[in-house]
């Protein structure tokens, strides 16, 4: 059995850590380690989660409230988590959503949600991230998805906001790898959490345990390429194992 990489004395920001992969990712690196910083909306699955990490680990929990649409308070959270901790070595970009799915039908405020949260944000996090992990010769990691990689008719913006992911991830890897960052996209296929359930049934409604990927998998993925040094997991697809007999 491989031994798991620590991540003692490091410190990350999850975004989207109220719930499924954010949930996950923030438990699997406190048991790594890592301090982790806590962003998304809802403060008070923030605060519970920040508790059970503390009571759980030996690591420290910082709950920062955060819309990544906005940009002050992405630029906030960076900067409180810096002061907090002293520095920042991880940046796990995983929050997202899916509105709407037909084209022609899609309300312009679907569109303009899906892209300012699955682009702006990341882009918003990764540039007010990226001067602290030159500074740290850490890691920056994208949750992409399997429509980031292949043509999704059901949902076109959704998978087009997840090829910009990768686009943007490596094309940003090209940019600092230089300066020792590492750069990984982490793609799922479905992964059985609330995911969905803003705009209709979510993928733990729809599936049952064991059907597809569950969001501890997908924090073990993210733990393990945080903790690659000095070469990185440019890419890591984690699929159910029916999924390439839809096609």
């Amino acid at each position: 059995m491989v031994e798991k990489a620590t991540l003692d004395g490091r410190t990350a920001i999850v975004t989207g850590a109220s719930s499924g992969i954010g949930q996950e990712t923030a438990h699997a690196l406190a048991d790594a380690g890592a301090d982790v910083a806590l962003a998304a909306r809802r403060r008070e699955r923030l605060e519970t989660l920040a508790d059970e990490v503390e009571s759980e680990t030996d690591a420290e929990a910082l709950v920062v409230p955060t819309n990544v649409r906005n940009e002050d308070e992405v630029e906030e959270l960076v900067e409180t988590t810096v002061a907090e901790f002293g520095g920042l070595d991880l940046l796990v970009n995983n929050a997202g959503t899916a509105a709407g799915s037909e084209v022609a039908s899609m309300a312009t405020e679907e569109y303009r949600t899906m892209m300012e949260v699955n682009v702006d944000g990341m882009f918003f996090a990764t540039r007010a991230a990226l001067p602290h992990l030159r500074e740290s010769g850490g890691t920056l990691i994208f949750v992409g998805s399997f429509a980031g990689k292949y043509p999704r008719p059901f949902n076109p913006v959704y998978a087009a906001s997840k090829w910009w992911t990768r686009g943007f991830a490596q094309s940003v890897s090209a940019q600092v790898g230089d300066d020792d960052v590492g750069v990984t996209v982490v793609n799922p296929s479905e992964v059985r959490t609330e995911f969905g359930s803003e705009y209709g049934e979510s993928f733990e409604e729809r599936f049952d345990e064991g059907e597809v990927t569950e969001p501890e998998e997908i924090a073990e993925a993210i733990r393990y390429a945080a903790g690659q040094s000095p070469s990185m997991a440019a890419e890591i697809d984690l699929y159910r194992r029916d999924k390439f007999t839809m096609f």
